[in-house]
């Protein structure tokens, strides 16, 4: 039998917190590893803005929630952290969550979930930021951002912040079930 043994952070809870720690150790990892692109979900940009500078150089899509996903019409990612992702050379994007879209209108409206957010419901069995990394990942490769013929790094946290890394293949969503999640790099344990 052969196997490969790796090192996985597994911090005590998930959080803001857990951020730095977890972009040092990602950095370390992709360095080791050879990862080119690397995915991070921000919401305001803080988090967006603290991995295009640990990792300029490489190809890095800043994932942001939609317009309208706090308030109709609204964005919720800072100017001036847009600003600085840009600056560092990573790249935005801005679009309809691949687990959700308008299948949460659906639960909302009529008090039934409909299939894509039962699979983001098992992706939380991992943690919250195990479903947002897979997310992200499909909202990348369908923009064309990332590559899907090569694994990937995505970031995510729960709440705010990062506190997750998985190594992933990606895929379009419309072959979602290609998608395969290859390694934990780092996750919360209290989930």
């Amino acid at each position: 039998m052969s196997f490969v043994e790796k090192r996985v952070a597994y911090f005590q809870s998930a959080g803001k917190q857990n951020t730095d720690a977890l972009l040092e150790f990602v950095k370390g990892y992709v360095e080791r590893e050879g990862i080119k692109d690397i995915v991070v979900a921000s919401t305001t940009g803080e988090t967006g803005a603290k991995a295009a500078k640990i990792f300029k150089g490489y190809n890095v899509v800043v994932v942001t929630h939609c317009f309208g996903f706090q308030k109709p019409g609204e964005n919720e990612l800072k100017e001036e952290l847009k600003t600085e992702i840009l600056q560092n050379g990573a790249k935005i994007f801005t679009g309809t969550h691949a687990l959700s879209s308008a299948e949460r209108a659906i639960r909302k409206d009529f008090g039934t979930i409909a299939p894509l957010e039962l699979i983001a419901h098992t992706l939380r069995l991992m943690g919250e930021g195990t479903k947002v990394c897979v997310e992200i990942t499909l909202m990348a490769a369908d923009a064309g951002l990332i590559p899907v013929d090569r694994d990937i790094v995505a970031i995510a946290g729960t709440g705010r912040g990062a506190d997750t890394a998985l190594r992933i293949k990606p895929a379009n969503t419309g072959r979602f079930f290609d998608l395969r999640i290859r390694e934990v790099i780092a996750k919360p344990s209290n989930f």
